[in-house]
């Protein structure tokens, strides 16, 4: 068997390993004092979209110098960067007149989602999430958008995966509303895709708190204590992520930035009213969280109590037995059909009939 295989199966060997204790390290693993240290990718990837009512362009590169022509083209750009490199985020910024301090922020990690205003520039941070079926376990790539004149730039740390394949497609069909519109709607549709992305995950979470719950019911034991934890730990990765974006997305709306129409407005407390939503659903499933554990409880305490019950009515049952067996075994001369023929049978049919007795007694009043 190779060391892989073993592996896999020595894990259980442990009982820790089931409540999965490095991913409580890793949740938890947040300290705003020291500088967070980022690996930068070997290589990144730049999507350029240039696009107005009548002319679309799409192009794809690895080098960020390529979308400087698209700077005041008099078209609406989305620059998509996957892949965050400290000298490429300060050239790009630096070209498109991006304050040092949102720079900062697009190479931190592990920072809180929130949103800005510096310089005639709207930036928003927050984390875009998955979820990964075979750990079961919520996965954070962190995004950063930032809303200028006439364009977009998005910073992503992962090519491979993101939730904006319907925004590309909109923006392939000629005429659209997102087409026609300002950057400002641009970045709408990408916060909203966001967050509506944040609902199925939620719903893959609910999946495994309904298994869960069955599984409670039929049969509790060390590993379903071992699930709740670990859907715990989940939870508060969701709700880490998803309810500082209800202050974000409150910021867009009181913003009186010119980068904002009017008519966006309404578009943004529409996606308010979806985190406002989601921030609630976090908090019942903690909740149903919170009632899973005590329903294992009450399951291992009843089992428990069953256990003891029938012990308890075994050892009533054996009573007259002992009762009858220490009487009998006394050291005395003189004992009561101690030398009878029926003796014997005698005291093994009273160890039969009490007890039988004392069974039927215990079955009228309900007791089992």
């Amino acid at each position: 068997m190779s060391n892989l295989a073993a592996g896999k199966y020595l894990k259980y060997l442990n009982p820790l390993s089931a409540f999965n204790t490095k991913r409580t390290r890793d949740i938890f693993h947040v300290n705003p004092t020291v500088p967070p240290v980022r690996q930068e990718a070997d290589a990144i990837q730049v999507m350029i979209y240039d696009y107005n009512g009548d002319h679309f362009h799409e192009q794809q590169t690895d080098s960020v110098a390529t979308c400087f022509p698209f700077r005041d083209n008099q078209n609406i750009t989305w620059i998509n960067i996957d892949g965050i490199r400290k000298t490429d985020v300060e050239t790009v910024c630096q070209h498109f007149g991006i304050h040092y301090l949102i720079v900062e922020d697009i190479i931190s990690v592990g920072q809180r989602p929130k949103m800005d205003e510096i310089d005639n520039v709207l930036f928003c941070l927050l984390n875009m999430l998955y979820f990964n079926e075979q750990k079961g376990a919520v996965e954070v790539e962190q995004i950063s958008i930032v809303l200028g004149k006439d364009f977009v730039i998005s910073f992503q740390e992962d090519a491979s995966r993101d939730v904006f394949n319907g925004l590309r497609e909109k923006l392939r069909i000629p005429n659209s509303k997102l087409r026609q519109s300002k950057a400002d709607y641009l970045c709408y549709m990408m916060l909203d895709m966001i967050v509506d992305h944040y609902f199925l995950v939620m719903e893959k979470l609910s999946e495994r708190i309904e298994v869960l719950e069955e599984k409670i019911i039929r049969h509790s034991n060390t590993r379903s204590l071992a699930e709740i934890n670990n859907l715990r730990k989940e939870l508060i990765v969701l709700k880490r992520n998803v309810g500082p974006v209800r202050d974000l997305v409150n910021g867009f709306i009181r913003s009186e930035s010119d980068l904002l129409e009017d008519r966006t407005t309404k578009y943004f407390k529409d996606i308010y009213d979806h985190i406002v939503q989601a921030n609630e659903l976090v908090e019942n499933y903690r909740d149903m969280m919170m009632n899973l554990q005590d329903l294992y409880l009450s399951n291992v305490n009843l089992r428990m109590n069953e256990v003891m019950k029938v012990m308890a009515i075994v050892t009533c049952l054996l009573a007259p037995a002992t009762v009858i067996g220490g009487i009998f075994g006394m050291n005395f001369d003189r004992i009561p059909y101690l030398h009878h023929q029926y003796g014997f049978f005698i005291a093994v049919g009273l160890m039969l009939i009490v007890p039988a007795w004392m069974l039927l007694i215990f079955k009228r009043r309900g007791w089992f």
